[in-house]
């Protein structure tokens, strides 16, 4: 299996993705606790930026390591990358 672009990034990415988990925990309690649901709405706009973030910082390396050494061989391992970056593009504008 190869190495993912985001390897040495790794520790960073777990830590940013356990600081949204609690963000999430935390919307369940203010739910449990019938908190205001304008509170509750920032809270998951918030939650909803963080993941984008980190989802855009995902394929900032994608692009910038697996498509552009696939590029740069060349073929159908280049066309192939290229398509995974534009589907997942896709389902980030989509989303």
């Amino acid at each position: 299996m190869d190495t993912p672009a985001y390897a040495e990034s790794r520790v960073d990415y777990l830590k940013r993705l356990r600081r949204i988990e609690g963000q999430v925990r935390g919307l369940a309690r203010m739910v449990e606790q019938d908190a205001y649901c304008i509170d509750v709405l920032t809270q998951v706009s918030a939650a909803t930026k963080a993941l984008e973030s980190v989802a855009l910082s995902l394929l900032e390396e994608h692009l910038s390591h697996c498509v552009h050494d696939a590029v740069k061989q060349g073929g159908e391992v280049a066309d192939q990358k290229i398509s995974e970056a534009s589907a997942a593009i896709a389902r980030l504008v989509r989303s």
